[in-house]
């Protein structure tokens, strides 16, 4: 499916020398760091944003361009935005890198894929290390071919002791799959009398997913136009805010991302509760009779948040 996503951290700008990098980063650092601190000032950072990477391939077949350019394209986005969320304040990026429906393109796009992502790996990371940032993986990587899986592996090893943001890159991921995949693990332990049913509870259920300490996503940022999470993180988004921009992720850089987090702080986060009326909307002074005296109370949160 054309709409799926399919990024990886690199592009045909990778090449420039680590030297040439750290100058690139140092020319837009002054007036980035005016844009993080006016955000921060705004408003809430978010802990977590997530990125559902689509358009690569429409890009670049506007462009008159094979789909695998727009791959390679897409990784100067990744780079970017990467390095944007560690300076601006947020903990957890996590990418849709490559879907279980992935797999289903042709074996020529695949294999493409494949063979970049082990270079952007090896490539990046002194770039991951420089911006302390710890590299993390979700989704069936033994479905990776071995040579993909040994260099993640040694980046993943390499940037453990990076304790700046986390960097998460869904892989051969499908947010079906990971649920299944942690009931058939509570399931065992039920089987083997180690957990009592009446002991599962959203907590426990957690810890048994691919995204076990890591907390919910406060924003997944969708480009391309879609307005669909494609099996992407599912149990983990029940109240995550949503954005969609038409914008292709090719195109997607900082200033795209900082729109994307002043929608953000601009929207009443309510997690399905609404505020009980203190005083009178009636214009009488009185306090409605069936009005509760509590703070908050339960509600389904059908309307929209903004």
């Amino acid at each position: 499916m054309a709409s799926e996503s399919m990024s990886t951290p690199e592009s045909s700008s990778a090449s420039k020398s680590a030297g040439e990098e750290v100058s690139t980063e140092d020319t837009r650092s002054a007036a980035d760091v005016r844009e993080q601190q006016a955000l921060r000032q705004r408003g809430e950072v978010p802990r977590h944003i997530a990125c559902i990477m689509d358009g690569n391939g429409r890009w670049a077949q506007c462009r008159d361009q094979h789909r695998s350019y727009g791959h390679y394209e897409g990784v100067s986005s990744v780079r970017d935005v990467t390095e944007t969320c560690a300076h601006v304040g947020v903990d957890y990026l996590t990418l849709y890198t490559f879907s279980t429906e992935n797999w289903n393109r042709p074996e020529f796009e695949v294999n493409a894929l494949m063979e970049l992502l082990v270079r952007t790996i090896e490539k990046e990371r002194e770039t991951l290390m420089r911006n302390n940032v710890q590299l993390n993986t979700i989704g069936d990587l033994q479905e990776l071919p071995e040579p993909c899986r040994d260099a993640l592996n040694r980046t993943k090893e390499e940037t453990s002791v990076n304790d700046g943001m986390t960097l998460t890159l869904a892989l051969s991921y499908s947010g079906r799959w990971e649920i299944i995949d942690a009931v058939r693990d509570i399931a065992r332990k039920v089987r083997d009398g180690e957990l009592e049913p009446e002991a599962v509870d959203e907590a426990l259920f957690a810890r048994y997913l691919d995204t076990a300490g890591m907390p919910d996503p406060d924003l997944i940022i969708r480009t391309g136009g879609e307005y669909r999470l494609s099996n992407f993180l599912l149990w983990q988004s029940a109240y995550t805010e949503l954005y969609i921009t038409d914008c292709y992720w090719p195109d997607f850089r900082s200033d795209e991302l900082y729109e994307a987090i002043r929608t953000y702080q601009d929207r009443d986060r309510r997690f399905g509760r609404v505020e009980a009326p203190t005083e009178s909307t009636s214009g009488d002074g009185a306090v409605p009779n069936d009005a509760s005296s509590d703070a908050t109370i339960s509600s389904p949160d059908v309307l929209p948040s903004s």
